[in-house]
């Protein structure tokens, strides 16, 4: 009876956690799986995926205006960074690897740097403000691939000590958010595969230090594919796409930047790509089989939606608008429930 009774605690608080927070689906008509997305404030926000398409919204989200890039429409957008309305930088995942920058809202865009290196793969891009930011990939010759920029992303430059990573390391474009560019100086980057470290800078990419999070690893398709940072507190989700049901080890917490790692009590259900922070203490995570939602700083999580096919999830850095994308075009605002 005791079992019994605690399910339906825990199912009780899923439930009441779910209705705090609703999801509204946009119509897209796009036919691309969407995984870069950048909520400038609560109107602006820029999205882009496979086959070439890029996306913005002016009214928060309601309305896109989807265009291919020309040139690019068998590439897969999957790292973005937006300023405003007007400027945003985007970058594919594969060879030859390129680095796009448009200043009118996506009616042109100019290469501002190219890498036909068959092993150059960008898996994401953050700036630290309007100037300085930094773009990473899979490993060249053993060595990360990274990319720093100090004039909004005009020019890049290799960083000459980037993290030399092991064997099999190297890292996902699940949803661009294995990068986070923290308050003035500070930057981490997560990897994944064989093995799966957190790299750390407080210099602006002068000098790295690695964390190694007893998250799954030791495969190709294992790791960390997303984390959150608020203040002391690091979120890590992951796990291995190829079983996606995997709900050990894919989940971790940490409150003293690294140093020690804490398995939720509630974890969330299964391989995840995306987490993100929406509080101090509320996040979602999603994935391709759902959404989980924690009212903890990701101590425990519960159920949020049973929707598939969501790669990517963020929210406003200056504002409070949610969205998420994923699969097939679709978009999803998540706002508050009555």
């Amino acid at each position: 009876m005791r079992i019994y009774f605690f399910l339906a605690l825990v199912l009780q608080a899923q439930l009441t956690w779910a209705q705090q927070f609703q999801l509204k689906s946009i119509e897209t008509n796009v036919n691309s799986s969407l995984r870069g997305l950048s909520v400038v404030n609560d109107q602006v926000a820029w999205i882009s995926g496979s086959a070439g398409w890029v996306g913005i919204s002016t009214d928060g989200g309601i309305h896109w205006n989807f265009n291919q890039v020309k040139g690019h429409e068998s590439s897969g957008f999957r790292s973005l960074y937006a300023f405003d309305h007007n400027k945003a930088i985007i970058a594919n995942a594969g060879a030859p690897a390129n680095i796009l920058l448009t200043l009118d809202a996506g009616k042109t865009w100019k290469t501002v740097y190219s890498n036909d290196n068959e092993a150059a793969f960008f898996d994401g891009i953050d700036f630290w403000n309007k100037n300085e930011g930094l773009i990473y990939g899979d490993p060249i010759d053993g060595k990360m691939l990274l990319l720093k920029t100090t004039d909004g992303g005009h020019t890049w430059n290799e960083v000459v000590d980037a993290p030399e990573l092991q064997e099999g390391e190297a890292s996902f474009a699940a949803s661009g958010t294995g990068i986070r560019c923290i308050d003035k100086d500070k930057a981490i980057i997560s990897t994944g595969g064989t093995v799966s470290r957190l790299w750390t800078t407080t210099d602006k990419a002068e000098t790295w230090n690695a964390i190694l999070p007893p998250i799954v690893q030791g495969g190709a398709a294992t790791g960390i594919y997303s984390f959150a940072v608020n203040k002391d507190n690091i979120i890590l989700v992951g796990g291995d796409y190829t079983r996606p049901e995997l709900a050990t080890e894919h989940n971790l917490y940490s409150n003293d930047n690294g140093a020690t790692w804490n398995t939720p009590a509630e974890s969330s259900r299964g391989y995840r790509e995306c987490v993100e922070f929406i509080t101090n203490k509320i996040l979602f995570t999603t994935g391709p089989t759902g959404t989980d939602i924690s009212y903890d700083g990701g101590i425990t999580w519960g159920a949020f939606s049973e929707i598939k096919g969501f790669h990517v999830l963020r929210k406003a850095r200056n504002g409070s608008l949610i969205i998420m994308a994923g699969n097939d075009g679709q978009i999803s605002i998540v706002h508050k429930g009555k």
